[in-house]
């Protein structure tokens, strides 16, 4: 089949396309938007896998970072002892180097508690704060200010932003109205 010559397409420089070049040229296009699809999908496969590294990144972190967190649960009972301990021998005012050692194993077990970045919980005095503190017990007291803890039971921990163990405390209630 002959291709029709128009003398005004060769000054523009375009051609005439026939009839039979028509399923040529819709194939490429085809094709071209196939290719574009391609990219497209291996564009957003590539960002999932970004994604999923990071996210994998960060959970491996997490995971890294509060490891500890059943030992400490399982060592600071032992570290509660060894206060009552401590206590126990203030008060009997017996051996004095019993008392000694006491303190120094403390002391060594807080140092590496710290070093392991599991930190004491402040909570006497601080306004109560369920995130931090478990309430035993709510006393009225003319001494404190409503919700304000007034004594801790025992102490609470965090390994680094996460609570181990919350402190255990007394929390001051307000003073009942007495009327007159």
């Amino acid at each position: 089949m002959a291709q029709e010559h128009d003398p005004s397409a060769e000054e523009t420089g375009e051609e005439t396309l026939s009839a039979a070049d028509s399923p040529q040229l819709s194939e490429v296009d085809a094709l071209r938007e196939e290719l574009g699809e391609s990219k497209q999908r291996l564009l957003r496969t590539h960002a999932d896998l970004e994604n999923f590294r990071k996210r994998a990144s960060r959970e491996l972190e997490n995971e890294r970072r509060y490891a500890a967190i059943p030992l400490l649960r399982d060592l600071l009972p032992v570290a509660d002892d060894i206060q009552r301990a401590i206590a126990a021998a203030e008060e009997s005012e017996g051996e004095s180097g019993l008392l000694e050692g006491f303190r120094l194993v403390a002391q060594q077990l807080d140092s590496v508690l710290k070093k392991h970045h599991c930190t004491e919980i402040p909570a006497a005095g601080e306004a109560f704060d369920p995130n931090l503190h478990e309430a035993i017990s709510y006393l009225p007291s003319p001494d404190h200010e409503p919700n304000t803890v007034m004594q801790v039971t025992s102490k609470g921990y965090r390994l680094h932003d996460r609570v181990v163990r919350p402190s255990q405390v007394v929390v001051a209630a307000a003073m009942p109205q007495v009327d007159s």
